[in-house]
């Protein structure tokens, strides 16, 4: 007992009482504190007396809270009764006695464990904040107000970055009300689980939208869900290009992270909502219907806030146009079947394919990323014509004359393999399923075509391709020239293996510049204007070329890449700098080493990415025939191109996958 708090003493029981024993007096009860509780523990059981201080602890606190003396410990002396007063205290008053009193002490003992386990757990739910009421009733709001926030936010997030507003995160999506409906109406296991599989659900919707917006970013399009697991692939390998092999390796762990990160903080999220709907079933039930009428009313009225519509059905539309995706890219095989068994030049006979350019070098070449926006866009425009206009003296002091018109690409941003097999081909190949089924079967292109005539030797100078390409000879190549057997023995440009100066000096010694030869048919693919387009190299002396080495120093003086990314302006800049160096570069080799049998068709393969775009939706890019000889181009006269290198904006515009038919019958027999 303690020496500062006296024990209260309960009234002597009645003597009368049938069990007492004769002469034995009453035995006193004291009130549970924390004397007593201690006095029923060993001196040695420290842990148990830890516990007994807790629980006195707690009763104190629960005491001062509720303003009882006696509960916070405060144990006082009943008043002493005034002399004579003989009245007898009301009988609800009197303390059990005899037996019972004995019984009921022995149950308080007995319970006095489990009170304490009861209490143990308790402060182990509640941690680090059991003794602070308060703060752990202020996180478990937060968390709920975080969990809601998630969950909204990752309905209401739109899948493009140049859609991103404040006033987007403002609405009243439908979605959310579908979902605690559904919550509020399902019993506890079943909304556990089914509150779990949505936020999984919407956890992949997330991620589906991030991919969305980095596909907008670089093709102007959403993520294909069939055709496009492939790019993935496509991306490391140009990450690790660009910012190296720790870069790749840095970028693959986050993304793996973040994955993992966004499924189960969404999961949690969806169930922690739903456990805060069934513990206020009342509030959410009422809630939801003033929202539902409110989503009703607004959607009929077409309510908006900064013109952006208050109730929304928008996380609906997005799943379904993903689902209509996914049926048309798998029914997509099927349509392409049909198309790739039409060739209107299949059963022609080789001696009367090509016939206008029999002894003709004919070279086709593709200027990575060249774009309508490098001649049209005003902060480029001045530059890309004075190179243009440069290159057309250039061409005409050398006897040559061009003709320019427009094609309309299948991709946009990236894909250069997909537009470059449109062009060969005659077929519309817009994803890589096309791709693959184009490239399996036996479909003649453009190449084939003068492979198949004999009169040509085919050759492919693809310094872009750095492994093993069994495409190649589906294309009708006789031979290839990849990165690795050009000669080259300088750096990486970033994505670029090889600078495009170097790679039509190298098609020169390697193939071109040979005596006594058979003409030649090239595909040509400069990729020095590939994404990221720093650093840039620069046009030299073309006798100091050499084995390359003379790159070193050119890509040391260059920009880095991560910063030029950090702004628009300067990405577009670079842009620009990198076609300049790409025209320059083939103009100059017509220049120095075209004759009277060299016949150039040279075009862009796709429009660069939005960064450099700046919203444009074309897809157009510049298509040029370069010859000396004129009876060539007479033959496209009938085409309405503009002469010169730069097309005009109102010049033709095909589809690039007419381009192939069109030129068969320009240079074939002649009516």
């Amino acid at each position: 007992m303690s020496h500062l708090t006296p024990p209260r003493q309960l009234p002597d029981a009645d003597a009368s009482a049938p069990d007492r024993a004769a002469g034995t007096p009453p035995a006193p009860a004291e009130t549970e504190t924390e004397s007593n509780a201690s006095s029923r523990v060993h001196p040695t059981d420290e842990g148990a007396e830890a516990r007994i201080r807790v629980e006195a602890g707690e009763r104190v606190e629960a005491g001062e809270r509720d303003g009882d003396p006696e509960e916070a410990g405060e144990t006082t002396d009943p008043p002493p009764a005034a002399a004579g007063d003989d009245e007898p205290a009301p009988e609800g008053d009197e303390p059990p006695t005899g037996p019972a009193a004995a019984e009921e002490e022995r149950a308080e003992e007995e319970s006095e464990p489990a009170s304490q386990a009861t209490g143990s757990g308790r402060f182990g739910r509640i941690g680090r904040f059991g003794r602070h009421p308060r703060i752990a009733a202020g996180v478990r709001v937060g968390t709920s107000v975080l969990a809601g926030a998630f969950v909204l936010g990752a309905i209401l997030v739109p899948d493009r970055l140049d859609r991103f507003s404040f006033h987007n995160f403002l609405r009243l999506p439908v979605e959310a009300l579908y979902l605690a409906i559904i919550l509020l109406a399902l019993p506890s296991k079943a909304r556990r689980i089914t509150a779990a599989v949505a936020g999984t659900l919407l956890g992949l919707s997330t991620v589906l939208k991030c991919l969305d917006m980095g596909f907008y970013q670089t093709l102007a399009r959403p993520f294909d869900l069939v055709f496009d697991w492939v790019l993935l692939t496509d991306a490391a390998d140009w990450v690790k290009d660009s910012f190296g092999h720790t870069g790749e390796v840095l970028a693959v762990i986050g993304l793996i992270v973040l994955l993992v990160a966004v499924l189960v903080l969404s999961a949690l999220a969806m169930v922690r909502l739903a456990n805060v709907l069934d513990r206020h079933r009342s509030t959410a039930v009422t809630t939801t219907l003033v929202l539902g009428t409110v989503w009703i009313t607004c959607f009929s009225l077409s309510v908006q806030f900064a013109g952006v519509p208050f109730a929304t059905k928008g996380y609906s539309q997005f799943l379904a146009n993903r689902v209509q995706y996914v049926r048309d890219g798998l029914g997509d095989a099927d349509v392409f079947k049909k198309q790739l068994a039409v060739d209107a030049y299949a059963d022609t006979p080789s001696d009367q394919l090509l016939t206008g350019l029999r002894g003709k070098d004919v070279l086709f070449t593709f200027i990575e990323s060249y774009g309508r926006v490098a001649i049209d866009d005003p902060a480029m425009a001045p530059e890309i014509d004075a190179t243009l206009n440069e290159g057309n003296a250039r061409l005409k002091a050398a006897g040559f004359a061009a003709q320019s018109g427009w094609l309309r690409s299948p991709v946009t941003g990236a894909g250069s393999w997909l537009a470059h097999s449109t062009f060969l081909s005659g077929l519309w190949i817009k994803n890589q399923q096309r791709y693959r089924t184009l490239t399996t079967g036996d479909h003649a292109t453009l190449t084939s075509y003068f492979q198949k005539t004999g009169a040509w030797r085919t050759v492919g100078i693809v310094p872009g391709v750095r492994k093993s390409w069994p495409e190649g000879k589906y294309f009708g190549l006789d031979h290839i020239y990849d990165s690795t057997h050009l000669g080259y023995e300088g750096p990486y440009f970033s994505w670029t293996p090889v600078p495009d100066q170097f790679s039509l000096e190298a098609f020169q010694k390697l193939e071109h510049g040979k005596k006594n030869r058979d003409p030649i048919m090239a595909e040509i693919i400069l990729a020095s204007s590939h994404n990221p387009w720093s650093p840039i190299a620069h046009i030299i002396d073309w006798k100091d070329l050499g084995n390359g080495k003379i790159f070193y120093k050119i890509k040391k003086e260059g920009t880095n890449p991560t910063e030029v990314w950090k702004s628009a302006k300067s990405v577009r800049t670079e842009y620009r700098k990198a076609i300049q160096y790409s025209l320059d570069s083939l103009t100059q080799w017509m220049q120095r080493y075209g004759d009277d049998n060299t016949v150039l068709v040279f075009l862009g393969d796709h429009q660069p990415v939005p960064t450099v775009t700046a919203g444009s939706t074309s897809r157009d890019v510049p298509v040029t025939v370069v010859a000396r000889d004129p009876k060539v181009l007479d033959r496209v006269a009938g085409w309405g191109w503009t002469d010169g290198l730069k097309p005009a904006d109102n010049a033709p515009e095909w589809a690039m996958n007419q381009f192939r038919d069109r030129f068969l019958k320009a240079f074939g027999p002649q009516s």
